[in-house]
């Protein structure tokens, strides 16, 4: 009776967890704060919404890091799915994407009459490419090398370049966000009302939430690389990070060419 719980293969069973209730109760109670709040209400119950899901991130992430770095749970079979769920997680949000670039194209390529058959609209004041979008794509570029450097410095046991690369990524990351809040506070034209503030507002907007969540992501990964959890042959968190920037830089580089610079 004593083996009975001992391990004898290389898959990962998952042991009961409460982060699913609770992150999915959490999101449902900040989307009725957020709906009560546009509504004229009060944000408390957005904050505690938002709350909750702060705190499932926080322990789901120390979960998994607990399993993956101390139990052993991760073994290089178990690896080999989480790269394909990842994979399978980034493929679902190319077609996302591909959603908000499709109504782009829809409305460019076939205006309707309503909004006087060309594009842009008639009295739409478009972002200058070659200023603030410009300097954007830069960062995004640069960031792009940081965390290859970051990944490299990992494989070549190099420590502080993984420390450094990680650090310059995540501030380029939140500068990147920090221009963008910018250029979309001196924005000519708004979300509501017309197809080309909504269009454009949605595809570079949510190209915007996924760079906070990537910023998120390597935020993580900077912490854990602080305290020495990579391992040049076992650091499958850094290297989902990783894709998943570079997937958010791809994304804007299409942006940048298709709606920034083909839109003007």
């Amino acid at each position: 009776m004593s083996d009975a719980h001992v391990k004898d293969h290389d898959y990962h069973l998952v042991d009961p967890s409460p982060w699913p209730v609770v992150g999915s109760l959490s999101a449902f109670v900040a989307a009725v704060g957020a709906i009560l709040a546009m509504h004229g209400g009060s944000p408390a119950i957005l904050y505690v919404g938002a709350a909750g899901i702060i705190y499932t991130m926080y322990s789901w992430w120390r979960d998994v890091i607990i399993e993956g770095e101390h139990k052993g749970d991760h073994t290089p079979v178990v690896q080999i799915g989480l790269r394909y769920g990842m994979i399978l997680f980034i493929a679902s949000e190319v077609m996302f994407f591909v959603a908000w670039f499709w109504a782009y194209f829809n409305a460019a390529l076939f205006p309707p009459e309503q909004i006087g058959g060309v594009w842009p609209p008639e009295g739409i004041e478009t972002f200058d490419p070659w200023h603030l979008p410009l300097v954007n794509t830069l960062i995004l570029l640069l960031s792009g090398t940081t965390v290859t450097w970051a990944h490299h410095a990992l494989q070549h046991g190099d420590r502080r370049g993984l420390v450094q690369g990680l650090l310059c990524t995540v501030a380029l990351g939140m500068l990147f966000t920090a221009v963008q809040a910018y250029e979309y506070s001196h924005a000519a034209f708004a979300f509501a009302g017309n197809i080309y503030g909504a269009t454009f507002f949605m595809a570079t907007g949510f190209h915007g939430f996924h760079v906070i969540v990537g910023t998120i992501f390597l935020t993580v990964c900077l912490l854990r690389a602080i305290k020495g959890h990579f391992k040049p042959d076992h650091h499958f968190g850094l290297e989902a990070a990783a894709w998943y920037w570079h997937f958010v830089d791809v994304v804007w580089l299409f942006l940048f060419a298709c709606i920034y610079v083909w839109g003007h």
